[in-house]
């Protein structure tokens, strides 16, 4: 039975309640391999903790793969209040994991509670919930891209590292609140764990639904793009231009973009084969690319040569001449005036971070400019390490793809809390990519993720810089103000109605366009305080 529709809610602070451990049981498991086939599954439950660290070198090379188990019905579980999951069981070893279901119109009105165990240690963790409201990061409604019939409902992806072990639980809540901020990871509490009346019926759950695990795969040996601590920005403070006209919300110039919503073919994009590395970049990796990995390089060919894995910063004097450079020729008067730009900063690139480009759809989806940028949180919980970022990134991807049905990965840019930013969505750092990150609100705006979840726990000062940075200089590409607003249209959400014109800050959270805790209390707060760096680093 189909779940009830309805607007987003929160979820509640996390319990800790340890259930007796039942012996393992080998995972009856459909695998999803980076072809998208089915694929059976070895009996895993005999590997012992001391083969585990055999793995590695076993598959270096496997690109990574999705386990689906169905949830079921819970008998043994009433105490808590679940009524659906899994008891304890060994599965294929995996790092992200998320619930999926078959409706993305359709809510969990419920907690989503997991626990897993460490492939290192055999080491069982205490219950972790899972943030249950996530489709809002979608498509907009009637777009290609929802339309596509792949879309399926889920919650956030929960980064747990090298695990080999799984229970889950589903509690139902049937009185719906208000969104909150939550921190997925387990806090020790344990209210709201009972559910309340009516708690037992499975049938307010959505239909299908299923718990993913998802195996991010590994690096290239030798791969180190992400893991390095980001680089010094040059001329942090020659961001400040001397001062001009304001040009307003419409009086920068946009790049030589595509008209309206377009698509691009991918295919054959290959202008950057033979240019001269930028000063700075890094070395292109070497080795075979194929026609996918090739279209998705040669999206940045302005800026860096094929297969570079790092788009290099560069001073505000250069940043300023690069934009000349891809406005191109036949510029009025206005267009030709010293823009306010932010430096652009070091930027890691799918290359950089090991998308498998054979994953997302092979066109390019544009929106005619940007006016604003909306910040968010991945809600994936902040136990990771910066070198392990570019895994969640290809774990995010992976989930996003396969498990959600979306074109790519949502968001346009991640950042770290080392302060690193990565590019998301295929199509060209500089160019208007249309995203999947805000649904009623992915035309004419970009989507920047903070990996981690910010409801309780603070941004670090490093994250925070570095969205002011990309937004002083993608926002800057269309001549757009930090500290100003700016109009967008809807395309229909639980917030504004489809076709409503909307008075949005030019730098927003997710909060203002959706009815969500994203991007977390925390991170919202310190919006304020990007707006204003980042217009200094455009030199307002």
């Amino acid at each position: 039975m189909r779940g009830i529709l309805a607007s987003s809610i929160g979820v509640t602070c996390a319990a800790a309640l340890a259930l007796p451990l039942a012996p393992p049981a080998a995972a009856s498991v459909s695998s999803v391999s980076s072809a998208g086939t089915p694929a059976p599954v070895a009996d895993v439950a005999t590997r012992t903790v001391g083969t585990a660290g055999a793995r590695t070198g076993a598959r270096a090379d496997v690109p990574g793969s999705t386990q689906s188990l169905p949830l079921r019905p819970l008998t043994r579980d009433r105490a808590s209040g679940a009524v659906l999951g899994l008891t304890p069981r060994t599965v294929r070893t995996f790092s992200l994991l998320g619930v999926v279901w078959e409706d993305p119109s359709v809510d969990l009105h419920g907690r989503v509670q997991v626990r897993t165990r460490a492939a290192s240690t055999g080491d069982w963790t205490d219950w972790q919930d899972v943030e249950t409201h996530y489709t809002q990061h979608g498509a907009d409604p009637d777009s290609s891209e929802a339309a596509s019939g792949k879309a399926r409902g889920a919650t956030a992806p929960l980064w747990v590292g090298e695990s080999d072990g799984v229970e889950v639980r589903v509690l139902p809540e049937p009185d719906a609140g208000e969104p909150e901020d939550v921190d997925p990871v387990g806090t020790g509490s344990d209210e709201g764990a009972s559910g309340g009346e009516g708690a037992g019926e499975v049938s307010t759950l959505p239909a299908g639904m299923r718990l993913d695990l998802v195996d991010p795969g590994e690096a290239e040996p030798g791969e180190s793009a992400g893991s390095a601590e980001p680089q010094a920005e040059p001329g942090e403070s020659a961001g400040g231009a001397e001062p001009q006209a304001e040009p307003g919300e419409s009086g920068g110039p946009e790049p030589q973009a595509e008209p309206g919503e377009s698509a691009e073919g991918a295919e054959g994009a290959e202008g950057a084969e033979g240019a001269e590395p930028a000063e700075g970049a890094e070395v292109p990796r070497t080795g075979v690319m194929t026609a996918a990995a090739k279209a998705a390089s040669a999206a940045n060919s302005a800026l860096v040569p094929l297969g570079a894995t790092q788009i290099p910063s560069l001073t505000a004097e250069e940043t300023r001449e690069e934009l000349v450079a891809l406005r191109g020729t036949g510029l009025t008067e206005q267009q030709q005036a010293k823009p306010y730009i932010g430096p652009r900063p070091s930027i890691v690139t799918r290359r950089g971070w090991g998308a498998d480009e054979s994953l997302r759809e092979k066109s390019f989806v544009y929106t005619s400019k940007v006016k604003a940028a909306f910040v968010h949180h991945t809600a994936s919980g902040n136990s990771y390490s910066c070198s392990q970022a570019p895994s969640l990134i290809r774990g995010f991807y992976r989930y996003h793809t396969k498990s959600l049905g979306w074109r790519d990965i949502g968001y346009n840019f991640l950042v770290d809390k080392c302060g690193r930013i990565y590019e998301g969505r295929a199509g060209g750092v500089a160019k208007p990519v249309k995203g999947a990150h805000t649904m009623g609100f992915n035309s004419k705006t970009t989507g920047i993720a903070v990996i981690g979840s910010y409801g309780s726990k603070k941004p670090s000062s490093k994250a925070v810089k570095a969205v002011a940075r990309l937004t002083a200089w993608k926002l800057g590409l269309h001549g757009m103000n930090p500290k100003k607003k700016t109009s967008l249209t809807s395309g229909g959400g639980n917030l504004y109605a489809k076709g409503k014109k909307v008075k949005m800050k030019v730098i927003s959270g997710h909060r203002d366009g959706f009815n969500t805790s994203c991007p977390g209390g925390k991170l919202h707060k310190k919006l304020g305080s990007v707006r204003s760096k980042a217009a200094g680093y455009q030199g307002r």
